[in-house]
């Protein structure tokens, strides 16, 4: 499949360029705050498989364990996450990772998802399991049609200023109208939305 090879070949070329630039990510990471410096998350894949997502900690050491705490002490941090699964001004992220988080450097770990087969470079914002089931309804079969990519069109829309809903209808639409130059024409634009970091949380 032409997509595959271009998927393996764009980010092996693309780890060897950024190496350097991971590098020096998880020498900051490492040197401001404890943990380890690649987190890892379960998410749904191409034909329902389950695979660990890589990703470079945004968050202080225990933060998933307190969320829970954090919701139940701010109900409008609740009502925002039950909305977007996201919270804009999370008091958990470090300032590194804020930076990150602004830059999308924390997603280039991806690159080797796409080296092992679970992602593609462009397609459907990477999903847990249970939003699958919440959000995509009986359309998540239509979701698993292809991998999960580390830019789409989620991204290339205004990411995190668009809620759950709009991001569910954004990934449809791609996995409907999926092709080699739309794939072209979002990486293209995933470029300008890293440099001005706009939507991003």
């Amino acid at each position: 499949e032409i997509k595959a090879v271009m998927d393996y070949m764009g980010a092996t070329i693309l780890t060897f360029f950024l190496l350097p630039v991971m590098m020096g990510i998880a020498i900051g990471i490492r040197l401001t705050s404890r943990g380890p410096v690649i987190y890892r998350q379960p998410r749904m894949g191409l034909n329902g498989k389950i695979f660990q997502i890589y990703k470079f900690r945004t968050m202080y050491e225990g933060a998933q364990e307190s969320l829970q705490t954090l919701l139940a002490e701010n109900p409008d941090l609740e009502a925002e996450y039950r909305k977007n699964r996201k919270l804009r001004n999370d008091p958990r992220v470090t300032p590194v990772g804020r930076f990150l988080r602004v830059t999308s450097l924390d997603e280039l770990p991806q690159l080797f998802n796409i080296i092992n087969g679970d992602m593609s470079l462009g397609g459907p914002r990477p999903a847990f399991e249970d939003e699958i089931h919440e959000h995509y309804r009986e359309l998540g079969s239509e979701y698993c049609l292809v991998k999960p990519g580390l830019t789409g069109l989620w991204q290339v829309s205004g990411r995190s200023d668009n809620n759950f809903d709009m991001r569910v209808r954004l990934d449809l639409w791609y996995i409907r109208n999926w092709s080699l130059w739309l794939d072209l024409v979002i990486l293209v634009r995933t470029v300008g939305v890293v440099l001005f970091g706009k939507g991003a949380v």
